[in-house]
């Protein structure tokens, strides 16, 4: 039988005996098993049911990065033990001869090699000698494999969708955040970037994720410009945003704890960032957009507001779903004497 040969480390990790190899990428398909375990209890499952609809958006990843791409090591379980050459006698490096043939029960990253699959059928001839570090181990039963698979994904916390933003780069829309917020003072000073959310004793007004998502709202249509031309629009909006916000003023000046303006106030809450988002695509095609920000200034912000009921406060609590934030919008754009949409209106007459 066809043997495929890998550079590989024999390491011992417990009891077992593991070797750490890497795989070109073309030998994905040819020893990865998957599995459809959609019609087996979970409980004779050897792997969580594979979700379609993540394997196109890793795929474009690869294809999408071809040159910086990166994925951490796939682990896996071999019934066919294979066999290890080292390359002096005694030695833990080596060669690993897997037989064609045999397949790899994958216990931990079974939607990236799905996404490999398919990005090497769309992607550049090239993908297919790229290499993958993968760990093996025997398998041994079915409750190993269980047990493994807990083991791998147990202590796996997954990273703030704020930090996710700060670090990425490929993002363009986080690049301009980023730019927009050191150039605006009550953003620079009352930013939080690394949580998704506000801690209660936190100094801070805004989350990065929260801004985030309003400068999606903000730039639509805006893609075709670069980052640096986004963040200038976005440093002059929020801005004059800034400026008829007075109780974001007071909190950057000291005069008012972060905390308090939070408990009191909806003025610095996502729901009502991402309403800003909106309106800014409606605002800045007019030339002037500065002046008509001005009754900002006389909307009460305070929870107690009854007009805020059934906006975006239901039974005391501020909600952030996609029905209060259309009906946030279009109460401020009310207040403000910008036309409404019909969908608008209808959001406002729904709320009321």
């Amino acid at each position: 039988m066809m043997q495929v040969h890998v550079p590989a480390m024999r390491g011992k990790m417990g009891s077992r005996t593991y070797y750490s190899c890497l795989m070109p990428l073309s030998a994905v398909p040819q020893f990865f098993k998957f599995t459809d375990w959609s019609g087996m209890l979970p409980e004779d499952r050897e792997q969580r049911v594979l979700v379609e609809k993540r394997v196109p958006e890793l795929a474009s990843y690869i294809t999408e990065n071809e040159n910086d791409y990166l994925f951490s090591s796939i682990t896996a379980s071999y019934k066919s033990e294979p066999q290890f050459d080292p390359f002096q006698p005694g030695a833990d490096i080596g060669v690993l001869k897997l037989q064609l043939g045999d397949e790899l029960i994958i216990n931990d990253g079974q939607h990236r090699c799905a996404g490999i699959v398919r990005a090497l059928k769309n992607g550049s001839p090239e993908l297919k000698n790229h290499t993958l570090s993968v760990l093996l181990f025997p398998w041994e039963s079915t409750d190993r494999v269980q047990q493994m698979f807990s083991d791998l994904n147990r202590f796996v916390q997954k990273t703030s969708k704020s930090l996710d933003i700060l670090y990425d780069k490929r993002d363009d829309v986080a690049a301009a955040t980023l730019m927009m917020i050191e150039r605006v003072p009550v953003f620079r000073e009352l930013t939080e970037k690394e949580k998704v959310s506000l801690e209660s004793k936190s100094t801070k007004l805004f989350t990065l994720a929260a801004l985030y998502d309003a400068n999606v709202e903000l730039l639509k249509g805006y893609d075709h410009h670069d980052i640096a031309t986004n963040a200038g629009l976005l440093v002059d909006y929020w801005t004059e945003i800034a400026k008829h916000m007075p109780d974001w003023g007071k909190v950057l000046k000291g005069q008012k704890l972060a905390v308090e303006l939070r408990q009191e106030k909806i003025s610095s809450h996502s729901t009502v960032l991402r309403a800003f988002g909106g309106l800014g695509v409606d605002l800045l095609a007019s030339e002037n957009w500065k002046s008509r920000l001005t009754p900002l200034e006389d909307i009460d912000w305070s929870k107690k507001n009854p007009e805020w009921e059934n906006i975006c406060i239901v039974a005391n609590s501020v909600v952030s779903n996609r029905q209060a934030r259309a009906a946030t919008k279009a109460f401020i754009k009310s207040k403000l004497g910008v036309e409404l949409s019909d969908s608008e209106k209808n959001s406002l007459n729904r709320a009321g």
